[in-house]
């Protein structure tokens, strides 16, 4: 299924003519686990958490440098849904909304978010960072796609989701 889906993706992002990069390494589940593969690439490397509201059941993707620490408490009261509300949402629903499982959350996976309910939150370094390339799994945590970050906005405003950008420190 994977594989389908990444060549999906690779198609969308061939016809908007976005060039990527790609890393092949084996299953990785933790940014830990990945990171030795990735020693040479150029670029913030990121890491990607699929959760919930707690009180409005919206869903949100949160794609931060994989360095940053992200405080859901903190994050919750930026995003205005209150202290405590954000939790890390069901694997069943990321394979619905995204059609990834877990170890494969992926702000690329936002092309298959074909009704737009799940939002998109950005560390601001992203795409501010002076990066050469930001870099997410393609669908499969089996590889690392780059691209350039100015590309990564052009795609999500694509496939409808607006980011919201967060300072992560």
């Amino acid at each position: 299924m994977a594989e389908g889906l990444r060549s999906e993706l690779e198609g969308y992002l061939q016809g908007l003519n976005i060039q990527t990069t790609c890393v092949e390494h084996p299953p990785v589940f933790t940014v830990e686990e990945m990171m030795p593969h990735l020693r040479d690439v150029s670029g913030a490397v990121t890491k990607n958490l699929f959760l919930k509201d707690k009180k409005k059941k919206g869903l949100w993707l949160v794609s931060a440098r994989h360095d940053r620490q992200v405080n859901l408490n903190d994050l919750a009261k930026k995003l205005g849904v209150g202290s405590g509300n954000l939790r890390f949402a069901e694997e069943a629903a990321m394979l619905e909304k995204l059609k990834v499982g877990q170890g494969c959350a992926t702000a690329l996976a936002l092309l298959f978010d074909k009704d737009h309910s799940v939002r998109v939150v950005l560390d601001r370094d992203l795409v501010e960072g002076g990066h050469e390339r930001v870099y997410f799994h393609p669908m499969t945590n089996a590889a690392t796609m780059g691209l350039r970050p100015d590309d990564l906005l052009r795609f999500l405003k694509e496939t409808g989701h607006e980011p919201v950008l967060e300072g992560f420190e």
